[in-house]
């Protein structure tokens, strides 16, 4: 089958350890089954794989890719779920010490076919398309778990989202405008809180700016760069819910005095679960909101999407297609 996969790691050159051709199907474990895909979503993840990062050598080559959707082994169009957690464990699989997304220690999603745990397949409704219900399963999960179950926010509330044009939060906005929010965001690019305006956020500000109100929650993904800007931005008694530092983990002033006096919560996210992939499904049926998505591109045509992501030139999703 055509698969779009990793034979070696580069730090300096990703790309030049990425390879477009055949590989063998999928095994398939007791258990598990097949899903054929018809769209298939690239994340920053498939980057990190080429460098390295949270893919170990011996399990080389690996398919890349944690985002599908397709058709299962009945014909039904479904959703992949890629955390894959242990057989024996049960509950949030986010909790699963030895859980692992797709393209980790199983085979990704970038090829014809992929194999995963039979419960990892959420049914998809006729409402979405296949490119749309591609990109939910990582970027899109993370941010509805973010909001709704680790952040707890609730319509009317006012939302924080820090770096405008990110995928988790390009998702945030939608799905907290979506589902009621006074939605803010920041930005150090011009145009890009524009195109945060176009997609429903209320405001946008550039990075550091102070605000006009205190918020409710904060997500935060950025890390180093606009941490005591997220603090600072916090109405007594609120949140902040982190699930990445793209600008660094360390920080030179954690602002503790801050989050004791005000009493603020810090909140840890991670992906989220199957049935939090299911809810996300279902909000978006209901209401309309849909993901962003930047191009889309035949899967063989792959090595171009992850030029472009490098590069930083998409504002939404990349979609792979067969």
């Amino acid at each position: 089958m055509l698969a779009v996969y990793a034979d070696r790691f580069s730090q300096d050159d990703p790309l030049s350890a990425l390879q477009v051709g055949e590989r063998p199907d999928p095994d398939v474990p007791d258990g598990w089954t097949t899903v054929t895909v018809k769209a298939a979503a690239l994340n920053h993840h498939d980057l990190f794989s080429l460098r390295g990062v949270g893919l170990r050598e011996e399990a080389l080559p690996m398919i890349l890719g944690c985002d599908a959707a397709g058709y299962d082994e009945d014909g039904n169009e479904v959703v992949v779920h890629a955390v894959i957690s242990d057989p024996s464990w049960t509950g949030d699989e986010t909790f699963d010490p030895k859980r692992s997304l797709l393209s980790e220690r199983y085979q990704g999603t970038f090829a014809d076919k992929v194999a995963v745990p039979r419960r990892n397949v959420v049914p998809k409704p006729a409402t979405l398309s296949f490119e749309e219900a591609a990109c939910l399963p990582t970027a899109w999960l993370t941010a509805y778990r973010m909001l709704f179950t680790r952040g707890r926010l609730r319509a009317g509330e006012t939302v924080l989202i820090q770096g405008a044009g990110g995928g988790v939060a390009t998702a945030a906005i939608v799905l907290g405008r979506a589902a009621g929010l006074r939605v803010l965001v920041t930005s150090r690019d011009e145009a890009k809180r524009k195109r945060a305006l176009d997609l429903g956020a209320h405001d946008a500000f550039e990075s550091g700016a102070r605000l006009p109100v205190k918020v409710d929650a904060v997500m935060e993904t950025v890390g180093r760069a606009t941490w005591s800007h997220s603090i600072r931005s916090l109405r007594p008694g609120g949140r902040i819910v982190i699930s990445g530092t793209t600008s660094g983990p360390n920080l030179d002033d954690a602002e503790l005095t801050r989050i004791f006096f005000l009493q603020l919560s810090v909140i840890g996210s991670t992906m989220g679960t199957r049935d939090e992939l299911a809810g996300l499904v279902s909000m978006l049926d209901a209401t309309g909101a849909r993901p962003l998505i930047d191009r889309t591109l035949p899967m063989a045509d792959a090595r171009a999407g992850f030029a472009a992501m490098l590069e930083g030139e998409q504002f939404g999703k990349i979609v792979f297609t067969r």
